[in-house]
């Protein structure tokens, strides 16, 4: 399963490496494009023409990287989905190591890099993310883990198919089996393209994990609140009896203000997940597909694929 957005200097060669290194396998190659500007459907197609063993789902816009797994996860029809993106970071060849830990009785492995070929900043801030998820809020994802991963079917279509309102797939899969693990894998630099994986994305993912899957953020908020009630109540006395200054009691209240403002931000985003669960769209929404006999109606926005949209002719002024 290979998610793509804009990735059209990559297919071709990512499906070369794919079929070179599994030639002996009875494979099946599903692309996902991520609702692609660039060409990428186009080369998608070509491929799906050309080889019986490619098939692909292409999204009516862009719904994102979890969206783009999780439809290649649902529609797989293998007992097993190996995960690789279309940017060839993780070697196809490095699925071996995924594939011999699997054969030893695991529901899911996942890669870890040993050499990551990334800038320094993506490095110290996985390294930061990890260190908060793990150790302070104690949300449990394998330690290290990537998308780079080898998923039994029926546990990653379990997974997509509880519509979580904050899905996180490395935190979903520990609480449905004990049975995954990590391996060592090497990594790459990225040749060609640029990579979609930035601060915004990075921290939209953090704040997606840290507010699903944890309930001790929540409860050190409500320890501030309390805490910092309890704080004004005591300046109101002091300033009453004269025990402090007008200057004290100021500085106090922007640092009061200054917590108050943190614990008010954590409540609204909380507030934004439970209303995530209310009635919503549906995850992703596809267009075309070379599986429409195994795509759920629901998940097709039409049931026509419509012609592409016409530019539009400059009016002429009567």
């Amino acid at each position: 399963m290979v998610p793509c957005y804009n990735e059209v200097a990559n297919v071709s060669a990512s499906y070369a490496e794919i079929v070179e290194e599994f030639s002996d396998v009875d494979l099946e190659i599903i692309y996902v494009d991520d609702g692609s500007s660039d060409g990428t459907l186009d080369i998608i197609r070509d491929l799906a023409e050309q080889d019986p063993r490619v098939d692909f789902m292409s999204f009516t816009r862009n719904f994102g990287f979890e969206a783009a797994f999780s439809a290649g996860y649902r529609y797989a029809a293998a007992p097993w989905v190996l995960h690789v993106d279309a940017d060839q970071q993780f070697p196809a060849a490095e699925a071996r190591v995924l594939i011999g830990e699997a054969e030893r009785g695991y529901d899911a492995v996942f890669g870890v890099r040993t050499n990551r070929q990334d800038p320094m900043l993506r490095r110290w801030g996985t390294a930061v993310f990890h260190h908060l998820a793990q150790r302070v809020l104690k949300v449990e994802i394998p330690r290290g883990a990537t998308a780079f991963r080898l998923v039994r079917t029926d546990l990653a279509r379990r997974v997509v198919d509880l519509e979580l309102g904050t899905p996180y797939f490395m935190a979903t899969v520990p609480r449905l089996t004990g049975r995954y693990t990590t391996a060592l894998v090497g990594h790459r630099a990225r040749a060609r393209g640029e990579s979609k994986v930035g601060f915004r994305f990075l921290a939209s993912h953090a704040v997606e994990l840290f507010v699903g899957f944890t309930r001790r953020l929540p409860g050190v908020a409500a320890g501030l609140a309390l805490g910092t009630a309890a704080l004004c109540g005591l300046l109101a006395v002091a300033a009453a009896s004269g025990l402090i200054g007008g200057a004290a009691v100021s500085a106090a209240l922007f640092v009061v203000l200054a917590v108050l403002t943190a614990v008010l931000a954590v409540g609204v985003r909380y507030l934004v997940s439970v209303g995530s669960g209310q009635p919503r769209p549906r995850q992703f929404y596809i267009r075309e597909t070379s599986l429409r006999d195994r795509v759920d109606p629901a998940d097709l926005l039409l049931d026509e694929w419509p012609t592409a949209p016409q530019p539009r002719r400059a009016e002429v002024a009567s």
